[in-house]
């Protein structure tokens, strides 16, 4: 008898038929490399949107110049960026020639590092994501209370392009999260795998 994928052996036993476990991995590590190469594409964006965005104002025969240099939050970002850039570049070699080469993770110690490295990435993201939110805000709409200037009243351009970089990263961000998950479900599936295996042994 099978009845939703599960069939009654003569021992009765249940026995599985449903999806081949080497599909759901392969499905598995290609939605892992296409999100390391949009979080590596989005993460460039951002640190090229915000780290070459400057405008010049002149204020009373002075010229002013904004830079992402001013405020510590963009700094943040885009140092963030340029980190999880980098990251994912890596993570996007390491995908590539593991399903290059067929192989599968086995490496319990070497699931654990991509999983605390993703965990890392998407909270150091998340944190650079709030904290330029943060600033730009208090640079579109100012703060009444502490006399601060709505400065995108002056830099336009500046801050338009600020917000571009955000929405980038903003993007990146969720990937990230959704990444964090993916590497838990291999990190946990790996386990059970293992303990399996170790429970078989008795």
């Amino acid at each position: 008898m099978n009845y939703l994928g599960v069939g009654i052996s003569p021992g009765n036993v249940p026995v599985y038929h449903g999806t081949n476990p080497m599909v759901i991995e392969r499905r598995v590590r290609i939605a892992e490399l296409l999100l390391r190469c949009l979080i590596c594409v989005l993460s460039v964006l951002t640190a090229f949107l915000v780290g070459t965005d400057s405008q010049v104002k002149e204020i009373f025969s002075i010229q002013k110049k904004a830079r992402f240099t001013d405020m510590k939050a963009l700094v943040f970002l885009v140092v963030a960026n340029g980190v999880a850039a980098a990251y994912s570049l890596v993570q996007v070699v390491r995908c590539v020639v593991s399903m290059v080469k067929g192989s599968v993770l086995v490496n319990k110690p070497l699931a654990w590092t991509i999983f605390s490295g993703d965990q890392a990435m998407a909270y150091l993201n998340v944190a650079a994501v709030g904290a330029a939110a943060q600033s730009a805000v208090f640079a579109k709409l100012g703060q009444t209370e502490l006399q601060w200037m709505k400065i995108c009243n002056m830099y336009g351009k500046f801050c338009n392009q600020v917000g571009e970089g955000i929405s980038m990263a903003l993007l990146a961000s969720v990937c990230m999260v959704l990444l964090s998950g993916i590497s838990a479900f291999t990190l946990f599936r790996l386990c059970g795998v293992n303990k399996a295996k170790g429970n078989s042994g008795w």
